[in-house]
């Protein structure tokens, strides 16, 4: 038996494959504009894998998991982040996810999630703000964050996005360095993260989820700002996805 775990964010769609015990696959692909495609062209990636609806479960969560017809189950990314973390990393941890339309700040005690809080009211301290910012920079979010590390003395004030880019865009016209201000935006997002951290009250053993775990720099700098080592994992990317697989397992065959 098969146990699928489909996480469906705003910007990249995430797939864990167990067999049984193992994991035995990872998939990644773009969400694009429509999380219903997404969810059909993973289907027949399942498909030509030998995986059908005779010899799986499957688990959705994310963004678009309502847009995935055959889940036998949807689950909040709450939980799927949760419990794909404790796998990854430890029974007792807090766990950072930093998505692309929200940030979730997750207490993990003895593989059970006791308590959270997230941003989802503004896309300041998200992937989307990097996103944005990037755009407005003419560089990929791996780019701004390369650039960040040799960058510095600059700062953005605006709590809203919209004001942020617009800050953005007249420090690229006052002719300031790219660097700085890409070292401004991560500034920005580091700040906001670490002061959601704050308010839940945790005060360590930190590890963090999602794409920009992919990103050293944002560990970097996370770690300073909350005086504590935040680590990851090469697979901390898919963790909401294997959350959700593991969570196929307990479902009734």
């Amino acid at each position: 038996m098969y146990y699928i775990g489909i996480d469906i964010g705003s910007t990249a769609a995430k797939v864990a494959i167990f067999n049984d015990e193992n994991l035995q696959e990872t998939l990644l692909m773009p969400t694009g504009w429509s999380s219903i495609d997404t969810a059909k062209s993973i289907e027949e990636k399942l498909t030509t894998m030998g995986i059908n609806e005779e010899n799986r479960k499957v688990v959705a969560t994310g963004y678009g998991r309502v847009s995935v017809p055959y889940a036998d189950k949807a689950v909040t990314e709450i939980t799927c982040h949760g419990k794909g973390a404790a796998y990854l990393y430890e029974d007792s941890c807090t766990v950072i996810d930093i998505g692309g339309q929200d940030t979730k700040v997750i207490t993990v005690e003895n593989g059970m999630i006791t308590n959270f809080i997230m941003n989802d009211k503004c896309s300041a301290g998200t992937g989307r703000f990097i996103e944005i910012m990037g755009n407005a920079l003419g560089l990929s979010i791996g780019e701004l964050c390369e650039l960040a590390a040799k960058g510095g003395g600059v700062s953005i004030s605006s709590m809203c996005t919209v004001f942020a880019e617009s800050e953005v865009i007249s420090l690229i016209g006052s002719g300031e360095k790219r660097e700085n201000i890409c070292f401004a935006v991560i500034d920005s997002v580091v700040s906001k993260v670490s002061s959601l951290c704050g308010k839940h009250g945790d005060s360590g053993n930190y590890y963090l989820t999602g794409g920009l775990s992919k990103c050293p720099y944002i560990l970097e700098r996370l770690s300073e700002k909350l005086g504590a080592e935040v680590k990851t994992h090469e697979l901390a990317h898919h963790a909401g996805a294997m959350g959700a697989a593991l969570l196929a397992k307990n479902l009734k065959k």
